[in-house]
């Protein structure tokens, strides 16, 4: 069993940019070589920005090679409290928003030639009880109403046409939803980046962001010192001390994965009949999908705990039994890789991108950052560069986690609530 990300693994890197020059100047230097990053650097570069990308480690090392390779839609926080916190227009504006972030991967994949298995497959939400049907029902009222939007409600008696499983009372169906290879995506990015111009640092980490007199930044790091215009942190759930404001307004929850070995066609197909990108509505959620080459792919928050290699075989075995719960005949199938990465939460489950003291950041994409990190990169890029834009999120109120300065020490609280909820539920 491997303890690296398929995605990664499986994926041909686009280049080895750990030994690229680092440049004494740019106008835009970028924290983070992942979605956010990458389409932030191939945006402003195409409007004539000059682009350094570092990163501490190298393209597509943190949560954008180690997701469920799942661009969903809906919001994170759910239509229903959106509506209750914002009002039914703000909030169907923001749903809609999720969907314009997925046509952006799918427009980039094509205007780049990105061979990345990107497929609009659709979503597949999945109710634990009957109360949660109910909800289903009056969302996809509520989307009728809000948007003309439609999504379909699966019954109990008709689950076996979408999942090979009895564990589950019902779902919903947006057939909006897509799945992606999120390694050849990133590195496609990467590559994209580099054609137009884009200095790209691996093995760059930042350790210091100082304030120009004249405006601007001196950014230190690892490697050497540059100067920048601008600044945007795109790190994502490995927001740490360089940036100690988003440090504590972001949570970083652990989210483990495992892949199975190739599965039988016919397996594959019993599990996922129309190859949806699946996900439950525990709040301990599990996530699944059939990968390209028919592996089940099996993620969700195992264990309240930040990733490392103990942490990590500990999870997969909790996933391994839970995916034998869920899907009883794959009992003895093996698995091949296992892995953790961190998810960037907020107090209140939402995206938060804006600029605070000349500093540009985008953060708080909360399990969505597929296709939200892509979408707000390149929208961040348009706004950096003077160009029109959308950040539907910038107003939001970005309150910071009570105690939270450094290490998440809180994280097995908010794990012993939430398996109490979803035991009761």
């Amino acid at each position: 069993m491997k303890l690296t990300p398929y995605w990664l693994d499986t994926a041909t890197p686009s280049g080895d940019y750990r030994g690229h020059p680092l440049p004494e100047r740019a106008d835009i230097a970028i924290v983070g070589a992942g979605f956010t990053g990458l389409s932030a650097a191939l945006e402003a570069a195409r409007h004539g920005a000059s682009v350094v990308v570092l990163d501490q480690h190298t393209v597509g090392w943190g949560a954008s090679g180690r997701n469920g390779g799942m661009a969903t839609t809906g919001l994170a926080v759910g239509l229903g409290k959106a509506i209750k916190r914002y009002g039914r227009r703000q909030a169907a504006e923001m749903f809609a928003e999720y969907n314009r972030a997925i046509d952006t991967i799918e427009e980039l994949v094509k205007e780049h030639d990105i061979d990345c298995d990107f497929q609009r497959s659709g979503k597949l939400t999945l109710a634990m009880n009957a109360k949660q049907v109910g909800q289903m029902r009056k969302t996809q009222q509520a989307l009728a109403e809000l948007a003309d939007y439609p999504v379909t409600v699966v019954d109990k008696q008709d689950i076996h046409s979408e999942i090979g499983s009895d564990f589950y009372a019902g779902g919903l169906v947006d057939p909006q939803g897509a799945g992606v290879h999120v390694g050849k995506f990133v590195h496609g990015l990467a590559g994209a980046a580099t054609r137009v111009g884009v200095a790209l640092c691996e093995d760059a980490q930042v350790t210091q962001l100082a304030p120009r007199p004249s405006g601007g930044h001196v950014v230190h790091t690892t490697r050497g010192v540059l100067q920048a215009d601008q600044v945007l942190i795109a790190t994502s759930g490995y927001t740490g001390s360089l940036t100690p404001w988003l440090r504590r307004r972001t949570i970083p929850v652990g989210s483990f994965v495992i892949v199975t070995e190739p599965l039988p066609l016919e397996i594959a197909q019993r599990i996922l009949p129309r190859q949806r990108q699946a996900s439950d509505n525990k709040m301990l959620t599990y996530y699944f999908r059939i990968t390209p080459d028919n592996r089940l792919l099996f993620g969700g928050r195992a264990r309240f705990a930040l990733s490392s290699p103990e942490a990590d075989i500990k999870s997969a075995e909790i996933l391994k039994h839970a995916m034998s719960t869920v899907f009883p005949y794959l009992s003895s199938t093996r698995v091949d890789y296992t892995w953790g990465g961190l998810v960037d939460l907020t107090m209140d489950q939402m995206v938060h991108a804006g600029q605070r003291k000349g500093i540009h950041y985008s953060l708080g994409y909360s399990g969505h950052g597929v296709q939200m990190a892509t979408y707000m990169g390149k929208q961040m890029a348009l706004s950096m560069v003077g160009r029109p834009s959308r950040n539907l999120w910038e107003q939001l109120p970005y309150r910071a986690v009570p105690g939270h300065f450094g290490p998440p020490w809180f994280l097995p609280i908010i794990g012993g609530y939430a398996k109490v909820v979803d035991r009761f539920s």
